[in-house]
């Protein structure tokens, strides 16, 4: 198996954009203001781990299939994402917790792991994970995914607040729209005419 250094990129951008706009994001800016930012990213970051992982895995099961059927599953999977997307209304629910501090390394890496492992059930970047893992590889796409999650949640510590109101969310989800859709129609025509 070789690895191909743009399945990754691709795989980056993709989640990355996808993982903007999402709950989670808030859901670790919410958590940051509470909880040490660094144990928060830890605690998020090992979730992520753990939904890549299974993302990947039935991604690769996916990839089993013949050629045609998975070009087709990604495509429709990728137009699910873009219709996600391109819909989304931008609201900015934020995961309201108690008020209650939480302190000590494990109690907020325990907060944060299960916010953000129940929360990415479904999720449409675990969605993407495993569309583009039958598509483009296994090891680029978990590593191009984990790499782009884990961003997005330390971007969220680090500077959520100041990307909050400089770019408007529905801008964001807009460009993650488009891209995916752009996808959902390349995967299509690759798939009809291979």
């Amino acid at each position: 198996m070789s690895f191909d250094p743009l399945a990754m990129l691709t795989a980056f951008g993709l989640i990355f954009l996808a993982e903007l706009p999402d709950k989670t994001m808030f859901a670790s800016l919410a958590m940051g203001t509470r909880m040490r930012p660094l144990y928060v990213w830890f605690g998020t970051s090992a979730a992520f781990l753990v939904h890549v992982a299974i993302a990947v895995g039935a991604g690769s099961l996916l990839g089993l299939l013949p050629g045609l059927a998975v070009k087709l599953v990604s495509a429709a999977l990728f137009g699910f994402g873009a219709f996600v997307l391109l819909r989304s209304g931008g609201d900015e629910d934020e995961e309201e917790g108690g008020a209650r501090t939480v302190t000590g390394f494990w109690p907020v890496w325990g907060t944060a792991f299960t916010t953000v492992f129940i929360g990415e059930w479904g999720d449409l970047t675990q969605i993407t994970t495993a569309n583009l893992a039958a598509t483009n590889g296994w090891l680029p796409t978990a590593i191009g995914s984990a790499a782009a999650l884990m961003s997005v949640s330390a971007l969220a510590l680090l500077v959520g607040r100041l990307i909050a109101r400089r770019v408007p969310l529905r801008t964001v989800q807009r460009v993650g729209g488009l891209c995916m859709a752009a996808l959902a129609a390349w995967t299509l025509v690759e798939a009809l005419t291979g």
